[in-house]
């Protein structure tokens, strides 16, 4: 049932903007090859200065790969706001883009490595993708508890129908750990991510 503001923002012809901002943990050696695909999405993304389209593919390739690599899911948690007004979309945006970046604890101190330890390259065991977007309109699979596997899998195809319906008005991605290399440990996990639940 709408409320009373959303009829009065639609007759007024306001566009309703959703934000949400998507956890997912993923755990055990196997999931090291994700980080080439984010690494790969990111680069894209930066060679084409933020264009839309090129952040909506990228976002489409990590979105099938996280679905293929569901077996080792271990944790999520999301989080989101409606807004009718663009600025204060904007702002929020914004604020889980700076609260995402702050996120990245890792084990790797690269001041601190040696030639030899990059012979030796730790593979983590943990990996945590963020997925933040701003969209046109409600989507019912995303403004929902992912905290188990079938709505998950569900918000996951739906951020790639959206992608494909030309709804996506922002697109933030970042992950911990940022490369090869890095390690991201049990305790930063817990330190860095305490919203996530158990799937």
């Amino acid at each position: 049932m709408t409320s009373w503001r959303d009829r009065l923002n639609r007759m007024s012809g306001k566009t309703q903007i959703t934000v949400c901002r998507i956890f997912i943990h993923l755990a055990g050696r196997e999931v090291a090859p994700l980080l080439g695909v984010l690494n790969q999405a990111a680069q894209e993304a930066m060679d084409s200065e933020g264009e839309m389209e090129v952040l909506g593919e990228g976002l489409v390739q990590i979105c099938e790969s996280l679905l293929q690599y569901d077996t080792y899911w271990q944790s999520a948690a999301n989080e989101g706001d409606v807004f009718w007004d663009e600025g204060d979309a904007d702002d929020y945006v914004t604020e889980l883009f700076t609260d995402s970046a702050q996120r990245y604890g890792t084990a790797r101190d690269s001041e601190t490595d040696t030639e030899e330890d990059d012979l030796l390259i730790p593979v983590t065991e943990n990996l945590v993708v963020m997925l933040t977007v701003a969209y046109e309109g409600s989507a019912d699979a995303l403004e929902t508890d992912l905290g188990n596997m079938t709505a998950l899998r569900a918000g996951l195809k739906t951020l790639i129908n959206l992608h494909y319906a030309g709804r996506l008005r922002a697109i933030q991605v970042h992950f911990s750990p940022a490369r090869l290399g890095d390690e991201l440990t049990d305790d930063q996990l817990l330190l860095n991510f305490p919203e996530l639940v158990p799937l």
